[in-house]
This record gives C-alpha cells, sequence and structure tokens, in this order.
C-alpha cells in the first residue's frame, strides 16, 4: 500500500503510558523486540483488549484465503474477507456474524515481522477511536503474522476517486467534505498529547470509508514516535509515498508532525481535483498535483475553481472551494512552520460543515447535490478537470 524510499525501517523508542491514559488510549508498555522471537509475547501480552487468533481460526473465517477473498493488499502482503462470531470471534459463516478484514503478511523479511509489530502497538494502544480503524486482534504462530481488524465495506477513498465503474460512484463535494473532516481528525488526535506520534503514510489509499463514509485511518506499519524532550524532529530513513511525503522530510530525513501535515494537504488536493498526487499518465507539467495546482491557488485572482474535479460540477460555492483550496495550499507550503496544526485543520473544516449546514437549512433543507451553487464557465480551454 505504498511506495517505500528505503527497504529498511529503523527501530522505535519504547513507549510507556500510564495507567491514567485519557479516551482511546489503551494501558500497555512496550518492550522492543531485537528479533522476531524474544519479548513478543510480553508486547502482545499487555493488549487486553485484543483477541489472538489461531492461524487455523482465520483460515476458516477466511475459506482458506481463497483468492476470492481478497479486498486489498500491497508489498505487505494481501488482506481478506472474513467472517467471525460478534460474541466468541470464533470463525463464522461466510455471511454470518461479523464481517472482518484480515491481513497476511509475507513471510520473507524481518522488516515485515517489524511493521507488523508496529501495527499491534500503535492501533493495540488507540482503542476505538472513531477515526481509526479498529484492531480486533492478531494470529503470531510459527512464521504466520497476521492482522484482523474491523471491515470497511466502502472501502478506501483512493478507490472512490481513482476508479472508474458502477460500483465506485464519484464521490459528491458533501461527502468529500466529511471525509477529509474525519481523517483529520484522526491525524490530529495521533499529533495530540494523548498520542503523540507522527503518522508517515497519510494518503488516499490508507483512508477507509465505513457504510456511512466516516473516515477512518488504517495500516500503521510506518508509524514513529514523536520526538521527545527539546528535541524538534526525528531523525529516521525515509520511508513513505512519492508524492505524498513533505520535501523537508526527504531531503533530511527529519521527521514532524508538520510532514503529516504536508501529506494532509496533499489528500486535499486531491479531494478538490479528483487528481492523483503523481500521475504519469498526464502532460509534462501536470503530473506532480502540488507542484500543477499552486499557482491557480497562489493567484490573487481566486482562480481556485481552475483545479475542481469537473464530476462536482454545481455541487458546491465558490466561496467554500475556496477555503478549502487556502487551507490545501497551506499545509503543502515549503516553510513547515507555516503549515497549521491538524487541530487547527479540524476546527476549519468544522467551521465549513456548519456553515453549511446553515446554508442547508436556510435553503429550506435543499443540499447541494439536489441544487446546483455553480458552474464553472466554459472556456475554449478549460482546465477544470477530472480523474482519468
Amino acid at each position: 500500500m505504498g511506495v517505500c524510499f528505503s527497504a529498511r525501517i529503523k527501530s522505535d523508542s519504547p513507549i510507556f503510558i500510564g495507567s491514567n491514559s485519557p479516551p482511546y488510549v489503551t494501558s500497555m508498555r512496550v518492550v522492543e523486540s531485537s528479533s522476531p522471537g524474544g519479548s513478543d509475547g510480553e508486547i502482545l501480552q499487555s493488549f487486553s483488549n485484543l483477541k489472538s487468533f489461531t492461524f487455523s481460526d482465520l483460515k476458516m473465517a477466511t475459506r482458506n484465503f481463497r483468492p476470492d477473498s481478497v479486498v486489498g493488499g500491497g508489498g505487505f502482503g494481501s488482506v481478506f474477507k472474513g467472517w467471525i462470531d460478534e460474541n466468541s470471534f470464533a470463525a463464522a459463516k461466510p455471511g454470518t456474524g461479523l464481517a472482518v478484514a484480515v491481513k497476511k503478511l509475507h513471510q520473507e523479511t524481518y522488516q515485515g515481522h517489524r511493521e507488523w509489530l508496529a501495527e499491534v502497538n500503535y492501533l493495540g494502544q488507540f482503542a476505538h477511536h472513531p477515526h481509526l480503524v479498529r484492531l480486533l486482534g492478531y494470529c503470531l504462530e510459527d512464521d504466520e503474522r497476521l492482522l484482523v481488524y474491523e471491515f470497511m465495506p466502502r472501502g478506501s477513498l483512493d478507490n472512490h476517486l481513482f476508479r472508474r465503474g458502477s460500483y465506485f460512484q464519484p464521490l459528491s463535494w458533501n461527502l468529500r467534505l466529511k471525509v477529509a473532516l474525519g481523517a483529520a481528525k484522526g491525524l490530529a488526535f495521533l499529533h495530540s498529547s494523548r498520542a503523540k506520534v507522527i503518522y508517515r503514510d497519510f494518503k488516499t489509499s490508507n483512508i477507509l470509508l465505513d457504510s456511512n463514509y466516516n473516515a477512518k485511518l488504517s495500516d500503521f506499519r510506518l508509524t514513529k514516535d514523536g520526538p521527545t524532550g527539546d528535541k524538534s524532529h526525528v531523525s529516521t530513513r525515509v520511508i513513505g509515498t512519492y508524492g505524498y511525503a513533505a520535501p523537508e522530510y526527504l531531503a533530511t530525513g527529519h521527521l514532524t508532525a508538520k510532514s503529516d501535515v504536508y501529506s494532509f494537504g496533499v489528500v486535499l488536493l486531491e479531494l478538490l481535483s479528483g487528481r492523483r498526487a503523481i500521475d504519469k499518465n498526464r502532460a509534462a507539467g501536470e503530473q506532480k498535483l502540488v507542484e500543477w495546482s499552486k499557482p491557480y491557488l497562489g493567484n490573487k485572482q481566486r482562480k481556485a475553481y481552475r483545479i475542481m474535479d469537473s464530476r462536482l460540477e454545481g455541487q458546491y460555492t465558490m466561496e467554500v472551494a475556496q477555503k478549502v483550496a487556502n487551507l490545501a495550499l497551506r499545509c503543502v507550503s515549503l516553510e513547515p512552520k507555516l503549515r497549521p496544526k491538524m487541530a487547527d485543520a479540524v476546527k476549519d473544516l468544522e467551521q465549513l460543515q456548519f456553515d453549511l449546514g446553515t446554508s442547508s437549512n436556510n435553503n429550506n433543507g435543499s443540499n447541494s447535490n439536489s441544487k446546483p451553487r455553480y458552474r464553472r464557465r466554459s472556456t475554449g480551454n478549460s482546465t477544470a478537470n477530472s480523474s482519468s
């Protein structure tokens, strides 16, 4: 689920969270493991909220990992849809009980094991946050490494923005704002004093949607503890996904929460434009979304309409679209200090949602999908676009 710039992840520092942990954080102590064996058992036993599945359980739940059960995957392995009993978590017949997503990692590399542990460690801590995918349990048996999550029936934001077909309908303007706000809340929580971590791989394919289009962050393999004490950053090997990684992180390996903010700005631009962060199929000057869009967003004449996804025509007001574009522009600033904190980005998006709700009430309950509010001006050489 992404292209890594490095083939190896450095060891994370131990995390200590006390018994007075705030909501969404489970009390635990992570002990760093120096090998695929070692203290893994001690780490996993500290998560009383997670179920320890047997490999046999998960084979039954996924019908022996049948190919037609695959719902996702990447360099780490494959994700299968399975079914378990809601109460006992025992394997259930397909279509009965609770649907789950079972991530089965490749067995080849030690890095894969470390990334597996990172997911257990972080999602095991952040229990039941509404904008983080819930980890239900894990399987550590012989060479097998598996994770069991709640199933997100609407898949990834990436699919809804960029895939053509009857199953993935283009997201409406209102739903794009809802997804942006939910994802921002998840990222803001990770940056807060309650969690103090850097996500490091914020992108559309890691934003999953439930049946009501509530956004939840997934895939915590690359998550890193934030700086401590008087340190301003974390020094690390550069790992992430092309197009989303902050330029200063690429240049120096210095990781901060503002690195995530840059990635959030790129996703906002994808939501606005319907274009991918990197698209080699476009003309030379349009392949990198941030570089292509900045001249329009920074223009004093406020020409954000030039980057808007043509599939959204008639669904939004330019006033709101311009505000979202301005937020995106601030997030992708080359100077990290000029980027907003995620908590402030959440406030901005919440205000936009409030304004839209007020506007809808003033219009007798009409919404942006039923009453067109804006039409782009027709030109001979339009720059408005849709994904290709």
